[in-house]
């Protein structure tokens, strides 16, 4: 079939060789469909220097590899082409697997909670692939465009970028290495800003705390307070009876040694006398209608306006209203809901026609459309410029869920509202990883997802791996169960322990890493892949991941510790350690060859480490005995950095004969060493160390046995490790209360032909996410436990059928060439079952047929042998991809053609008005549709239902009692069409 972005070929139109100039630096160039296509691009956003994307750099170097474009209806397609064996990777947030060649990713930040591993798009926009080609060799694609933009990587090789006309793409290398490309990338978009030391420690949220007394009482390094703290969700206002001095909560705080972070969303409430909204209507800072009215959306205040973050006069504006409200000792911003999302309208955003009256350098004045994906770091931005003027001698830290290419200069971001289950857990890797090759490394999930109930072993491995991620935090939302390391039991809650004691042990490492994240661009964590871009074995392993030298294994598989995983190690020395603290639940640790890295005491906040403490140094030694490793200190905070003050200690390690010695090679910075010891860990295998201590600055030497003796130490310590992990139990999962649902059982996967399912059959027999391969898309996703394609027994919503535990009768799931099928059943009371058959023929791999029938299994006598009124009720909710450009079409029974868009609200056909045996789902962004096709002589009723990104299309059956020989009976089907 012909798919979206393929339509340059079915109109004939050829494609043509893009001009190019080299820019900025060597290896990097500038494409342009022509010279007029280059003088009516946009001004570059995600640069941060404007004018070095503008500037033509004198060489001689010419592009290894040149794009071509044709333009198309207003829409500029460019296509690059590489060898079979090159991987995509990038592409932003993104959830799914890490390799992205088969995936298609649009750029449109969503409010998406519960996402998937195929919903796009997501909360962020990265129009960025890392190209890594089979030499190992890697080059960098960024479509440098604010607007809605399709990348297409479903072809072996084969970049296809869709954006509105006119854009330039901007390529970096090919260079040696993925590190290199990601270097020569923050050159053109900066570098990660130096986060405060605090903000590394562990964060510690919840949507929400109510109380100062219940926030106080929690043991973390951060505090957050979610939108609950403020006077009816009013930003810059604060609660009088839960929060009533909010001063003297953050000095409690501050004297027990935790940070405070406070939210700020971008919906301003419509009511005059609130000083915010007076203040912002009299400057004139809101974003306007097409009529020039401000535009009010609704959010968690109700009405509300929103701030023109493009116009530099709003921007000041709303930094001022920040650097009052850190007055009140607050020490950190997270800006949420800022993509901007706005509640009950199908867009879940404000309207593509509002205007903007940007800054010139930014693009001057333009509809929403343009500066939509933009619009969370410009927030980001503001407020980041006001914790600046609230105090020079501080850093500011803000948290982003929007962002786009470049955000990192002034934000960190997490993953948004994922949920509480394994696959999750998994993806949360992949996601963190892919934010750091996009040029975004202070990024985290919400450790144990946010929403659902996570169980103690989900949660105490989640918090084992997450520990180790760049941004640390736990958050749940509202309404789930307690989600704090202490709360899952004793076992859960020792795990989670010895997991935040790794990352406090780590920090220094931690902080090296990121002050050289923040000076060079490379990633803090990367995919293992980083240490051999050559091997093809590391590309697509998810469940490692590297920070420098240190590489981390986790387990994401329920009833697997990380030590029964089959690790796949980067070629060379890669040496296993621990803090004598292994557990099945935790990570495997293993340490690279020819590296230091070092190591505090663990603390329980970041205020109690000293410069005086011990210092570890861990020595991995390389195949010739030699290491080395480098140590960045400073004051953890302020910019005295940027002035000298600091030191920077360069360790080296190195054996002749018998003897390994450890010293200082060189320094920088202007700080005399601290007055400490160093204790020098030298591995040597499984996890066996030798050992001295030393003064930090001296020369420390370690004596090494013989061969025999080193053979010896290092079997003891392997059967040692072995008997301990066996004789470790894994975190009990806690017993389900009547009524609980579990959350965390992984889906039965039914994939076969051109359609992929995960099925929930202990929830409703739900499909919860429904996505057909060939076009890429997932129509249909949504949690465990709700949403989704759903059926019910009766007309109420939600009635029985959607949450009874069904059981599988039937399965053919084992063969991808011949048929699946899965036919579940549910009790749904009355004497009535509900069964489902859910079949990808083989004889048509285009078709998802789903027949449903609702039977009377145990029907008293003295009812007659018929049940209680009963009515088949499908209900699928549907993604929608482009709500502006999506309807239903069909002809109905009496030959009326119907359009239906959402706009026109809730809409209801039966008699004649019915759709005659088929409706179609219509995405002409995309240029697919869903076809849903059904028998007219079993539905009696067909409801079209848009909410906030989705659409139900309902299918009833007529409403009446049902006995064993006569059910009720809905048979349908699914096909994906496109068109021209």
């Amino acid at each position: 079939m012909t798919v979206s972005g393929d339509n340059s070929e079915t109109k004939g139109i050829a494609p043509t060789e893009m001009i190019f100039e080299p820019i900025l630096e060597h290896g990097v160039f500038r494409f342009d469909c022509s010279v007029e296509h280059r003088k009516a691009a946009s001004p570059s956003v995600s640069f941060k220097n404007i004018k070095d994307r503008e500037v033509r750099v004198i060489s001689d170097n010419v592009p290894a590899y040149t794009p071509t474009c044709v333009c198309l209806e207003e829409k500029q397609v460019v296509t690059f082409e590489f060898s079979p064996g090159t991987s995509f990777y990038g592409t932003g947030e993104v959830g799914g697997e890490l390799e992205r060649t088969g995936k298609r990713v649009f750029t449109w930040n969503t409010d998406a909670w519960g996402y998937g591993p195929g919903t796009t798009p997501l909360y962020q926009s990265h129009p960025w692939v890392l190209v890594v080609l089979p030499t190992g060799e890697t080059l960098g694609v960024l479509a440098d465009t604010t607007q809605k933009c399709e990348i297409d990587l479903r072809n072996e090789g084969i970049i296809r970028i869709t954006a509105p006309t006119a854009y330039p793409i901007i390529t970096f290398g090919p260079f040696s290495s993925p590190t290199a490309v990601l270097e020569s990338l923050s050159h053109a978009i900066g570098t990660v800003f130096m986060p405060p030391k605090w903000a590394l420690g562990y964060h510690q949220c919840r949507f929400s705390y109510m109380s100062e007394k219940r926030v106080a009482e929690i043991p973390a390094d951060v505090i957050w307070m979610d939108i609950d703290y403020m006077d009816g969700f009013r930003c810059f206002t604060f609660d009088k009876e839960r929060f009533p001095d909010p001063s003297a909560l953050a000095n409690y705080l501050h004297n027990n040694g935790f940070k405070a972070v406070w939210m700020l969303d971008p919906g301003i409430k419509q009511e005059e006398g609130y000083s915010v909204y007076d203040s912002g209507s009299k400057n004139d800072v809101w974003v306007k209608r097409a009529d020039g009215k401000p535009f009010i959306g609704e959010v968690w205040p109700g009405p509300c306006v929103f701030p023109d973050y493009t116009n530099s006069k709003t921007r000041s504006w709303w930094a001022n209203l920040v650097k009052d409200f850190i007055s009140n000792g607050v020490d950190g911003i997270w800006n949420d809901m800022n993509e901007p999302a706005v509640f009950n309208t199908v867009t879940k955003t404000m309207p593509e026609n509002n205007i903007h009256c940007g800054d010139d350098e930014l693009g001057g004045v333009q509809n929403h459309s343009h500066y939509h994906n933009v619009y969370g770091t410009l927030m980001a931005r503001s407020t980041y410029e006001g914790i600046e003027r609230a105090d020079t001698n501080k850093r500011p830290f803000v948290l982003t869920r929007a962002g786009f290419v470049g955000s990192q200069r002034y934000a960190a971001t997490w993953t948004g509202d994922n949920l509480s289950t394994w696959e999750h857990l998994h993806m949360s890797i992949s996601m963190v990883l892919q934010l750091g090759l996009s040029g975004q490394p202070l990024s985290g999930p919400d450790i144990g997802g946010f929403g659902g109930n996570a169980t103690p072993r989900l949660f105490g491995r989640w918090m084992g791996v997450g520990a180790l991620f760049p941004f640390c935090r736990g958050h749940s939302e509202v309404a789930t169960d307690d989600h704090e390391p202490w709360s899952f039991g004793e076992e859960c809650e020792e795990v989670c322990r010895a997991a935040l004691k790794r990352r406090y042990q780590l920090l220094p490492h931690f902080y090296t890493l990121f002050y050289i994240a923040h000076t060079t661009g490379a990633p803090v964590a990367a995919p293992i892949f980083f240490a051999d871009p050559k091997d093809s074995r590391l590309r697509t392993v998810e469940n490692a991941f590297l920070l420098g030298p240190l590489l981390i294994y986790a387990s994401t598989l329920n009833n697997q510790g990380s030590h029964e995983l089959h690790h796949i190690l980067p070629k060379g020395t890669w040496l296993r350690f621990d803090f004598e603290d292994a557990h099945p639940d935790l990570p495997t640790l293993y340490l690279r060859g020819g590296s230091i890295i070092s190591v505090a005491p663990p603390h329980l906040h970041v205020g109690e480490f000293t410069l005086s403490d011990d210092l570890t140094l861990l020595v991995s030694l390389d195949k010739n005995g030699k290491a080395e490793g480098l140590l960045f200190e400073d004051d953890g905070d302020g910019y005295g950095y940027t002035k000298g003050n600091f030191l920077i200690t360069n360790y080296i390690a190195e054996k002749h004969s018998s003897i390994v010695t450890v010293k200082v090679s060189k320094t920088e910075g202007d700080w005399q060493r601290p007055k400490r010891r160093v204790y020098v860990r030298l591995l040597i295998g499984d996890g066996a160390m030798l050992d001295a201590w030393g003064m930090d600055g001296e020369t420390i030497q370690i004596n090494v046995p013989s061969e025999s003796k080193v053979s010896e130490l290092i079997t003891t310590s392997s059967e040692r490790f072995k008997v301990h992990m066996e004789n470790t139990k894994l975190i009990p999962e806690k017993e389900m209360l009547p009524g609980q649902k579990e959350l965390s059982r992984l889906p039965v996967e039914l994939n076969n032909g051109n359609w992929k399912l995960n099925i929930v059959p202990w929830i409703g027999g739900r499909i919860m996410s429904m996505s057909h391969v060939p076009s890429g898309v997932q129509w249909l996703h949504s949690r465990i436990d709700i949403n989704g394609y759903e059926e019910y027994s009766s007309t109420e919503y939600r009635s029985s059928g959607c949450t009874e535990e069904y059981n599988i009768i039937e399965t053919d799931l084992e063969h991808a060439s011949e048929e699946e099928s899965i036919i579940l059943e549910g009790d749904v009371g009355g004497g009535l079952v509900l069964r489902r058959r859910i079949t990808t023929p083989n004889d048509n791999p285009n078709i998802l047929r789903i027949a449903s029938v609702i039977e009377a299994r145990s029907v008293g006598a003295g009812s007659g042998g018929f049940s209680r009124l009963a009515c088949l009720r499908v209900h699928p909710t549907f993604t929608l991809f482009h709500p502006t450009k999506s309807c239903v079409s069909f002809t109905s029974i009496d030959g009326a053609k119907h359009e239906v868009w959402p706009d026109s609200g809730e809409k209801l056909y039966e008699g004649n008005n019915l759709p005659h045996g088929e409706w179609m789902l219509v995405d002409k962004s995309l240029n697919l549709g869903l076809i849903n096709r059904f028998d007219v002589s079993q539905v009696f009723k067909c409801i079209i239902h848009w909410d906030c990104g989705t659409v139900n299309m309902e299918l009833w059956s007529e409403d009446r009692p049902v006995s064993k020989e006569s059910p009720l009976e809905i048979e349908h089907e699914y096909e994906v069409t496109s068109f021209p």
